[in-house]
């Protein structure tokens, strides 16, 4: 119990902190505040403004913004012509070049590199961003004693931790879920669980994920009626891995709203023979 308790507690130090240095800059007559990615004679600057991703290149005293405009369904391609501008000093191919974190951070290292012989290319670094939600659904709960293949509601919290940028499609989550009883399913518990996501179809509006639940902490109370009147169990178990499942999101507002089907094999538990019906629906926020 204190070993997990640490584990979740390290992980979510490790995910959660992460610090960019920012500063504010005017281009072409606006003010924006934005985190360098890349610091050279050619500088990588980036931030999130208006949920969108802007990347801009300050080279001397001079920032321009690198635009990809679409036009008739085809994209533009501006930012081409200006990072050719701008490194027009060097030998150096921008055909390759995407409007992405890391194809630009590759393109800016290099330039640096050829531009000046003392530069030391930059780390790689990430853009994490944090999800809090809330969740509400039914489940028939397939690895207790459910002979009448009874739903019981249920409601949770997690916490998502995502990259935005290198590892866009990966998600890690901190889960807490509480399952209750019903008239018919005297069947109660609490669960603790880390889970992995990987989101197979990804665009700005729209994400189908497969979850893996890799490991849980589950806390439970049964009551059953016997010879000797009711009586009521409870204990607590550890399992891992646990169950796959299948999920989806939906960019709304600050957040997303997210439906997933848990658990529909779960090689980590024993069934009662029934088929996993699980069921949940929520809303994330972006912190």
């Amino acid at each position: 119990m204190k070993t997990l308790s640490s584990f979740f507690i390290a992980f979510a130090c490790m995910f959660s902190t992460i610090t960019f240095g920012q500063e504010q800059y005017t281009v072409a007559g606006n003010t924006y505040t934005l985190k360098t990615e890349v610091d050279g004679t050619l500088a990588l600057l980036w931030n999130v403004i208006g949920d969108e991703y802007r990347y801009f290149a300050k080279k001397g005293n001079e920032t321009v913004e690198l635009t990809n405009t679409k036009v008739d369904g085809k994209y533009q391609g501006e930012y081409k012509a200006t990072l050719r501008t701008l490194t027009s000093d060097q030998e150096i191919s921008v055909d390759k070049t995407n409007l992405t974190l890391v194809s630009l951070r590759a393109f800016f290292n290099l330039y640096n590199k050829k531009a000046d012989p003392n530069y030391v290319e930059n780390n790689t670094s990430v853009a994490l961003e944090t999800r809090l939600g809330a969740f509400g659904g039914i489940s028939n709960n397939v690895a207790t004693t459910n002979p009448e293949n009874i739903f019981a509601p249920l409601f949770g919290v997690e916490f998502e931790v995502t990259d935005a940028q290198v590892l866009r499609r990966h998600a890690a989550v901190l889960q807490f879920r509480h399952s209750l009883k019903t008239t018919d399913y005297e069947v109660s518990y609490s669960q603790f669980s880390l889970l992995y996501r990987y989101k197979f179809i990804h665009t700005e509006k729209v994400s189908v994920f497969g979850q893996g639940k890799l490991v849980a902490l589950t806390f439970f109370d049964i009551a059953e009626d016997n010879e000797e009147g009711l009586l009521n169990t409870s204990g607590s178990s550890l399992q891992t891995p646990v169950g796959l499942g299948i999920g989806m999101d939906y960019k709304l507002g600050n957040g997303f709203i997210t439906f997933i089907m848990n658990d529909i094999v779960a090689p980590g538990l024993e069934s009662n023979g029934e088929f996993s019906l699980d069921f949940t629906l929520g809303y994330k926020f972006i912190l």
